[in-house]
Formats: structure tokens, C-alpha cells, sequence
């Protein structure tokens, strides 16, 4: 499907985009995401339909424009928000595009697909089931990249419903066309703070994961079992005497925070230089934490 084409002539006879090959159906969501009583009540709208004045990008796109839906897709959205972080959304999401001009309904998105860049062409039709986002929602109620991109995301891999679990990797090799490496925490190197802080230093795509045989499933201590968040920063900090690594994750629900030492309220801040912990500590319930 050609972008420009299919715009060019939705524009020239008024009418809005409908895309035939992923259309506003209950086989776009899958067949077992949902059961059969909810799947056919699913509503399809339009961001224009949702809000008065809605918007692609809002002051610039940020991994706090996503909050997760209904759908297990926080390995994707994970991914995403590193590719945020580290402003690397360009090659994802084209520019020539938005509500404001030339606008049919229509959006396009690009993802690497067996060695080449492919360009995924959508309608912004969105699924809803009653009146409440199926899929990624914004935290800005007008700003729509984050539930758009998933759309196409969605379409590249068949269904809503095969974005239902997933690998981190998978889907930051999609986004960037780069090359992936994991390291398992239950038998980690041992210099393994300072690969992340490489890492973080050179400006990679960092995620990280939980084990869990139930899904999303938060503990006391905050964690959320078989769940993926990202990996935001990575820094040494003076603590006392001595020399603290600590590492900052995002979760992709836009909520939930570790509640553990070096949380936005543990009494170990109190130990730190007031300019560092101005620094680095944000006392938000926005789903960041060390």
C-alpha cells in the first residue's frame, strides 16, 4: 500500500481511509484475545470521534504518552518507550502525517520486517470496548501516536491479538533494525553494572523482564510478575561511605512502582547529596522507579 497515493485520493473524493486489509473487524483483534460475548461489542472510532481537537504528537513524544490497555502487549510498549527515551522514534513514525493538514483518516508507520524497512499503512479507526481503550490509551487524552503505532504494529504481526505476549528483544529489533543481546540476571557477569552503565552512557535500548507463569500479577513489593519494563538509566551514587549502583525502570502501565529501597519514598535518599537527589529522584506515580 502506497502512503501518498492512498491519501492523495481519499482527499481528492472527501472521503476517509477504510483499510480493507486490516479492517474495523473482529478478525483484526483475533479470536481468542477476547471471549466471543465481548468481541462483538467491541466499537471501532476514530480519534476525531473520541476527541474535539486530537493530535499525532503533543510537546514531543515521551514514554510517559503511554499507558497500557487491555491488550499483554508491555514487551512491545516496553520497547517503545526506550525508543522514546533515547529519540529514536524517527525511523517509526514519519512526520508527513497528523490531524491538522491534509488529514484522510490515514496514517502510515515503518518497521524493520526480514532485513528491510517496511511501511505499514492503517486507518485510525481504534478499538473500544465500553468506551474504554482496547488498546494502549494516552496519558494526554488527545495525543494519539502511542495507540496508532500499535495499530500498525498490530497489522504487521497479523492481529491485536498476537501482540499478547512477547520478547522485549523481538520488538526493539523491530523498531531499530539492530542487533540484540540479553543477559540473564540469574547467572549475571560479573561486571554487569558497568555494562549498563555502557550502555546507558552510548545511549542503547535497554529493557528489562520479569519470570512468572501468571501474567501480571503485582507482588507486595510493587514488581508485576511475567511483565517487561524498560531500562531508563543506570548511575553510581555516593550513599554513605560507599558507592550505590542503581538502575531506573519504567513500567509501561504508566503506574505500579517498585516499593523497595531506593523507591521514590525509601528512607535511602535521605543519605544522599541534596543536589544529587534533586537529580534523580522523582516522586511521581508514573510508573518510574530505581
Amino acid at each position: 500500500q502506497d502512503f501518498s497515493l492512498l491519501r492523495a485520493s481519499c482527499l481528492s473524493r472527501g472521503l476517509l481511509f477504510e483499510d480493507e486489509t486490516f479492517p474495523a473487524h473482529a478478525s483484526s483483534i483475533g479470536p481468542s484475545l477476547l471471549p466471543q460475548s465481548k468481541l462483538w461489542l467491541v466499537q471501532w472510532k476514530r480519534p476525531t470521534e473520541l476527541q474535539g481537537n486530537p493530535h499525532l504528537i503533543v510537546d514531543g513524544a515521551s514514554r510517559f504518552d503511554i499507558m497500557q490497555g487491555e491488550i499483554g502487549d508491555c514487551w512491545m510498549l516496553a520497547a517503545l518507550g526506550s525508543l522514546t527515551l533515547q529519540k529514536q522514534l524517527g525511523n517509526v513514525l514519519p512526520r508527513d502525517q497528523g490531524f491538522q493538514n491534509d488529514y484522510a483518516g490515514i496514517f502510515h508507520f515503518r518497521f524493520w520486517h526480514f532485513g528491510e524497512w517496511v511501511d505499514v499503512v492503517i486507518d485510525d479507526r481504534l478499538p473500544l470496548l465500553n468506551g474504554r481503550y482496547l488498546s494502549v490509551h494516552p496519558r494526554t487524552s488527545n495525543e494519539f501516536w502511542p495507540s496508532l503505532l500499535e495499530k500498525a504494529y498490530a497489522k504487521l504481526r497479523g492481529s491485536y491479538q498476537n501482540l499478547h505476549g512477547g520478547y522485549i528483544s523481538d520488538a526493539l529489533v523491530d523498531f531499530t533494525g539492530g542487533v540484540q543481546i540479553r543477559l540473564s540476571l540469574k547467572d549475571p557477569p560479573s561486571e554487569l553494572e558497568e555494562i549498563l552503565k555502557a550502555a546507558d552512557r552510548s545511549r542503547c535500548l535497554m529493557g528489562c523482564s520479569t519470570s512468572g507463569q501468571l501474567r501480571n500479577i503485582e507482588l507486595k513489593n510493587g514488581i508485576v510478575q511475567g511483565h517487561a519494563y524498560t531500562v531508563t538509566g543506570a548511575t553510581k551514587i555516593r550513599y554513605k561511605n560507599g558507592w550505590e549502583h542503581i538502575i531506573r525502570i519504567w513500567n509501561p502501565w504508566g503506574h505500579g512502582e517498585w516499593k523497595g529501597p531506593w523507591s521514590d519514598e525509601s528512607p535511602e535518599w535521605d543519605y544522599v547529596e541534596p543536589k544529587h537527589r534533586e537529580e534523580l529522584c522523582r516522586q511521581k506515580e508514573d510508573g518510574e522507579f530505581w
